[in-house]
């Protein structure tokens, strides 16, 4: 493998090296470029003017737009240089540079090559070498041309559908040369992610985009944004955030996506089926389409999820492909005996830590009967620790038999599990808030929670929160599930979840916050700056009970 240059532009700075990849989304502060993952080595350090190397990044494909929002105020990093294939930072630092004129340069070395700059101190990146010192890596530079179009492809980057569609298309040329795909694929459907308004930067592009005409040309999902369309303004969110959040969510409406406002889009009526090409970003949603349905879907980073949408065509790269949806890794799970549904999200959690550049295949669980809420708890918790799109359950999955001929195997114990739990569990036990549904609530969930409720009213203290898509409530209001929520004191709230809630729907007073999921146990830290416990959906309606969560671990853990 030759040392790259992905994204070009001229660098200077400290070199700062990460043993670990990182989400930028929940991960970083977009304001100053500080690590904010509670759970990271970097925590507490500044990104901004450094020469940043970690092998991938991990986690959301928001972290799109929080580097274009970096780039845009003045904190970005001076350069981004990856071991590994990376398309979520790549991509955010494409878009700045090509529409707002901030470039910010984006390298891929070879092994030896990055071990190497990790070791310097500071080095500076020209147009065709990094320097630092005796030490010169020679760059290569990335070069599309030799992708195979179809006479469709050509004409749009000519420009025959406009200048969003060429723009659109010439990007995902860069990105499909730096995947090292051959040619473009057909997908069938987009769900799009940039939709949560992470920063100003979200809504300056898709206004931009909106303004040059874009129109979708496949059908088009949204995840949820970062408001309660229909009610922000009555719930008291203030004006500065709720009024830019729905005009971005307008804009994307405008091009023609769906307003949907979910981000478990496998949820509704009609799923991809095994074998389809899709272009989906969200990551939780990315590895349940390929792990749990067996569609196919690369993890689309925001903003090529609209190009992709924009032109119907995706780089014929990874998991698109037979060969790269083998599973690279084993991971051999002793599963605890009386397990409870906490088992899913904490080995969810664990096996990415496990697997975080690979597709694991996971045994041990045969036996274990997961439900499709177990499934979506694992891979939205197996999506904030790891790179992989998707990941293989044996006997589960409907792939789980393709294995790469060179897999290792790694063991997990009850042990391990536990040490998970205690991870997620520090802190004092009294809980302000119960937070449900990171993703979005199943209306299979709401119905639990309404059966562990029923009868029974929220502790005075503990505001309890459910997010959930539109099409879930409609469910719930259905079939009486709503009104037994309401009348337990639970908030049931559409369109945003807690990975993009604010104040003051976020209730402004909670400091302990509750969740059973394992996905906002991760980030919640970072994202609300409060201390977040973790517990099973049983545990979490006792808390929001009694007031209080369990100060030890469940006896299947003990």
């Amino acid at each position: 493998m030759k040392s790259t240059i992905v994204v070009a532009a001229p660098a200077a700075g400290p070199v700062l090296s990460s043993p670990e990849g990182l989400s930028f989304w929940g991960g970083v502060d977009p304001a100053t470029g500080a690590v904010i993952d509670q759970h990271h080595p970097l925590r507490g350090a500044s990104l901004a003017g450094k020469i940043v190397l970690m092998p991938t990044s991990r986690g959301s494909c928001t972290g799109s737009g929080v580097l274009l929002e970096l780039a845009l105020n003045g904190h970005a990093p001076a350069a981004l240089v990856f071991r590994e294939a990376e398309d979520i930072l790549t991509l955010g630092a494409l878009i700045a540079g090509r529409m707002f004129d901030r470039p910010l340069a984006v390298l891929r070395l070879a092994p030896a090559d990055y071990d190497a700059l990790a070791a310097v101190p500071e080095a500076r990146i020209t147009a065709d070498a990094v320097k630092a010192g005796s030490l010169r890596i020679p760059l290569a530079p990335l070069d599309p041309s030799h992708l195979d179009l179809t006479a469709a492809d050509r004409a749009m980057l000519e420009g025959a559908d406009g200048e969003a569609v060429r723009l659109a298309m010439e990007t995902t040329l860069v990105m499909a040369a730096g995947q090292g795909a051959t040619a473009l694929t057909d997908v069938t459907r987009a769900h799009i992610d940039g939709c949560i308004y992470a920063s100003p930067a979200n809504l300056t592009f898709a206004e931009a985009m909106a303004d040059m005409g874009a129109k979708v040309r496949v059908p088009t999902t949204m995840n949820a944004i970062s408001v309660d369309y229909a009610h922000w303004e009555r719930q008291g969110t203030p004006e500065a955030f709720g009024r830019p959040a729905a005009r971005l969510a307008e804009a994307y409406v405008k091009m023609g996506a769906a307003p949907t406002f979910t981000c478990a889009p496998y949820t509704l009526d009609g799923p991809p089926a095994a074998g389809e090409p899709i272009a989906w970003a969200e990551s939780n949603a990315v590895v349940y389409a390929n792990s749990v349905l067996g569609a196919r879907t690369v993890k689309h980073p925001d903003f090529l999820d609209l190009f992709i949408a924009l032109t119907g065509r995706a780089p014929l790269s990874g998991v698109y492909r037979d060969a790269d949806r083998a599973a690279r890794r084993i991971v051999a799970v002793e599963p605890p005996a009386g397990h409870d549904d906490a088992l899913w999200p904490l080995l969810g959690w664990l096996v990415g830590r496990l697997a975080p550049d690979r597709i694991p295949l996971v045994t041990g669980l045969q036996s274990a009967a997961p439900s499709q809420d177990d499934l979506k708890a694992f891979c939205a918790a197996f999506a904030t620790t790891s790179a992989a799109p998707m990941l293989h359950i044996a006997g589960v999955t409907p792939e789980a038999g393709a294995l790469a001929a060179d897999a290792d195997t790694v063991a997990v114990t009850p042990a391990d599990i536990a040490a998970v739990w205690r991870g997620f569990n520090d802190g004092d036990a009294p809980i302000d808030l119960v937070a449900f549904g990171s993703p979005h609530f199943s209306l299979a969930e709401c119905r639990a929670l309404a059966a562990l409720l029923a009868g029974s009213t929220r502790h005075p203290a503990t505001d309890v929160i459910v997010t959930l898509g539109r099409h879930a409530r409609e469910g719930a209001r259905a079939d009486g599930t709503l009104a037994t929520l309401t009348a337990a004191g639970v908030t049931v709230v559409s369109d945003l979840c807690w990975c993009s809630i604010s104040e003051p729907v976020f209730p402004p007073a909670a400091r302990m916050v509750m969740t059973n999921s394992g996905k906002y146990a991760h980030y919640g830290p970072g994202l609300s700056g409060r201390t977040v416990r973790f517990g099973s959906l049983a545990d979490c309606a006792a808390a929001a009970l009694t007031g209080r969560a369990p100060t030890a671990p469940p006896a299947w853990l003990a």
